[in-house]
């Protein structure tokens, strides 16, 4: 029997910004004034989500194997880093942090040649988290870039993750199944929020 899945994706962003920023498209001063400002509003508790030193290091990691998986199964990426979505919704990343916001995509309005997804998010699936200290355990679903076509076949296979909201203290070391991530390797589908 087949599983039912959202036929949506929802970005979600923190009120004080515009969608879709991404820190992989910054450099120097300004990466650094966007991690410190990051850190800033961790230690005032208005977000949960960490950006410790080797933060960039290990996304900028991250991307390179997520984009380049992608290639090796035939995908087209426009960008070098994704815009990321989760699929549905997802109460756990809601509530990282105060007066989150979201935008919301049906499913079909993906590209299909850039678009991509992980089970779960790319940080845990690209499985190199154990080289930064952080807790990894090893699923058969992880180090693997699907196509959104492969949805059904996975989600059947594997279930959705619950997503659903928990002590977010020591987070980052504890096993992360909350979601499946989409990525969107094109500005297409998000040109009118972009600035």
């Amino acid at each position: 029997m087949e599983t039912i899945f959202p036929d949506y994706v929802t970005h979600y962003y923190l009120a004080s910004r515009p969608p879709f920023l991404n820190l992989s498209d910054l450099g120097g001063k300004q990466l650094e004034g966007a991690i410190e400002r990051l850190a800033r509003e961790h230690a005032s508790g208005a977000t949960s989500r960490l950006f410790g030193r080797r933060y960039m290091e290990l996304r900028r990691r991250t991307e390179e194997k997520l984009r380049s998986l992608f290639i090796s199964a035939g995908g087209q990426p426009e960008r070098l880093s994704p815009h990321y979505f989760v699929l549905g919704s997802c109460p756990w990343y809601r509530g990282l942090a105060r007066d989150m916001r979201e935008v919301t995509l049906p499913l079909a309005e993906l590209p299909r040649d850039a678009s991509s997804f992980t089970y779960p998010d790319s940080f845990t699936s690209m499985a190199l988290g154990a080289e930064y200290g952080l807790h990894q355990d090893s699923r058969p679903y992880h180090e693997q870039v699907y196509s959104i076509e492969q949805l059904q076949e996975v989600i059947d296979q594997f279930g959705l993750p619950d997503g659903e909201v928990a002590d977010y203290r020591g987070y980052q070391h504890q096993p992360f199944e909350k979601y499946v991530e989409v990525q969107l390797w094109s500005d297409v589908p998000v040109h009118s929020w972009l600035g």
